[in-house]
Order: structure tokens, then C-alpha cells, then sequence
């Protein structure tokens, strides 16, 4: 099929959001605290709809229910993957995700979550939380116990264009500051471990301590990131990720390329600048999913984008 497939986000307002998906991106989002954009989202809890075209309106389950041949037929029994923006005025829990085995035994057939962070934007002495210091389950669970949480966790400095892969049983936390473009399966099990004894509407946020421990993984380990380098004198393509559940690509490009979707389905966000794709003007904030056999096309203009397809 030759249609580009426009997607409206869904916004989420959260107690350690911002107003930057507006002030940045444009979006009209509900208040001062909306913390995410679930930019492609076939989620439940964020089911985005199709903006224009043959399927204006219609939600992208429903496109994966009833049009499976936009996505290669593929047989996954929901649409895999996720992308959002994350805007963090303040910090994030402390927290770790499932794997899908765990998350299928204990959250009614969810998916687990594998995600990686780019970040689009952070202060000058931005950091973030992967990983903890404990070198086995019962070290963490001492030091889960007694509160050691600076002790526990591992602090890392961050600049603007820089990526993480997060894989399951890795603790970590967005902190105050920064902006950044997830891509993740597509699942919404989080597990708090730690919340800085924060209230949300008068009362402490739920934690998962059990769960927390449960999934873990100890010691910690780092997740490779990088992959190969295409370049031209007017483009770059960088691999940041590929791995059992997405390949993650930054394209930076000044001028003009072709290019060739023959994935299943790719998502695409313009995550800086504007130009246009087969004629069709795209700025910094749209996000669309190129379906199966869409094949080559053409990109132009002075612009970043973040893709990612299985």
C-alpha cells in the first residue's frame, strides 16, 4: 500500500510532567503536567487513531485487527511496538520492567518491556538512573530493606543525543530535566521500587516492592547500543539498536534521499526540523508508520528523524 499513515498521539498527564510537548513540540496536551505522548500506540490504555487518508479515524488496533496486510501479516496478537515522548519536568520512580515470562504469568498475558531512551533534550548536568550496585538478590533486598537507595543505584551523566538500551530487570529512572523519544514493546507493567516518598493527589504512589525484586537482575549489567553507519554528503543513518524485539535507526539529513521501507512496517517521528516524504510536508512532531510494501521513497529537507520497525 502507497499511503502514509498519520498517527494522532494520546497524552499523558503524570505528577512529575511538563508543559515541553507543547512548548517544544506544539501539541495541545491536557495541562502543565502531561508527561508523555504516546506518539505510535495501539495500546489499550493509549490507542491512537489514524489523522487522514483511507483510514481517518479509524484506531491502529483496529487497523492491526482488520487490516493485518498493512503490517506484513504479521502474527503477534497485538501491535508490537511502542513510541513515545517523555517529558520529565521532575524525576521518575525508581523503577523495573518484566520480562515477557513474568509478565504473562503475573499481569494477565502482558507483554514484558524491553525499551530504549534517545534523549532529545536535558540540562546542562542532566543524569539519569540505570543500574544498581547490589551484587546479588540478597544484597539488594538488605539494601532495599534499609532504604540504601543512594548507595543502590547508579547515577550516569547524559547529554543531548545520546541512547540507552533498557532490557528488562534493569533498574533505572528518568530524572528532572530531560526529554526523550522511547521506543518499547508494546506493554504499560511498570514496577516502582522507589518514588522519593512523593504524594500524588494526598496519598504515596503504589510500590512494588516484591515484584521489583523479584525481576531484578543481579549484578547489573549494561546493554551494547550502536550499530553500523550509512553516510552521504547529505545524509546519515545510524543504527542505535537492533534487537530481538526492534531495530532502532537516527536518520540526519540535509538535502535530499531516497530510501526504501522493506520492513513489515516502519515508524517514523520527526524528532527535529521539517521537510517533506513523497511530496508530503512533515515537521518536528509527526509521527507515521510506512506499512508493508510501501517501498521506495523519497525524504527532503533539513530534518532528524527516529525510526524503528521488527
Amino acid at each position: 500500500m502507497k499511503e502514509i499513515l498519520f498517527v494522532k498521539p494520546v497524552f499523558k498527564s503524570m505528577v512529575w510532567g511538563g508543559n515541553r510537548l507543547r512548548t517544544e513540540f506544539g501539541y495541545d496536551i491536557p495541562d502543565d503536567h502531561t508527561g508523555e505522548c504516546w506518539a505510535i500506540s495501539a495500546h489499550q490504555n493509549g490507542d491512537c487513531t489514524i489523522k487522514s487518508g483511507t483510514f481517518q479515524g479509524k484506531s491502529l488496533s483496529w487497523l492491526w485487527e482488520n487490516k493485518r496486510e498493512l503490517f506484513g501479516n504479521r502474527p503477534e496478537d497485538r501491535f508490537p511496538l511502542l513510541i513515545k515522548i517523555i517529558d520529565a519536568k521532575d524525576d521518575l520512580s525508581i523503577q523495573v520492567h518484566p520480562d515477557d515470562k513474568y509478565a504473562y504469568e503475573n499481569e494477565n498475558g502482558a507483554l514484558g518491556k524491553t525499551e530504549c531512551w534517545y534523549i532529545l533534550d536535558c540540562k546542562e548536568d542532566g543524569k539519569i538512573v540505570i543500574g544498581h550496585n547490589a551484587k546479588d538478590k540478597d544484597e539488594l533486598k538488605q539494601m532495599v530493606d534499609q532504604k540504601r537507595w543512594n548507595e543502590l543505584i547508579r547515577v550516569r551523566p547524559i547529554k543531548k543525543g545520546d541512547f540507552f538500551q533498557i532490557t528488562p530487570g534493569t533498574v533505572h529512572a528518568i530524572k528532572g530535566g530531560t526529554i526523550l523519544l522511547e521506543t518499547q514493546q508494546s506493554s504499560d507493567v511498570t514496577y516502582r521500587l522507589y518514588d522519593y516518598d512523593r504524594l500524588d493527589k494526598g496519598k504515596p504512589r503504589q510500590l512494588h516492592i516484591k515484584e521489583s525484586i523479584d525481576v531484578i537482575k543481579c549484578p547489573h549489567e549494561d546493554a551494547p547500543v550502536g550499530g553500523e553507519i550509512v553516510s552521504n554528503a547529505m545524509c546519515e543513518i545510524r543504527e542505535l539498536i537492533r534487537c530481538n524485539y526492534y531495530t532502532v535507526k537516527k536518520i540526519d539529513l540535509h538535502g535530499e534521499q531516497e530510501l526504501v521501507q522493506d520492513k513489515d512496517f516502519m515508524n517514523v517521528s520527526v524528532i527535529a526540523g521539517e521537510g517533506e516524504i513523497d511530496g508530503t510536508r512533515i515537521s518536528k512532531g509527526d509521527h507515521f508508520i510506512l506499512p508493508f510494501d510501501y517501498g521506495r521513497f523519497v525524504i527532503r529537507g533539513d530534518m532528524e528523524l527516529i525510526i524503528s520497525h521488527i
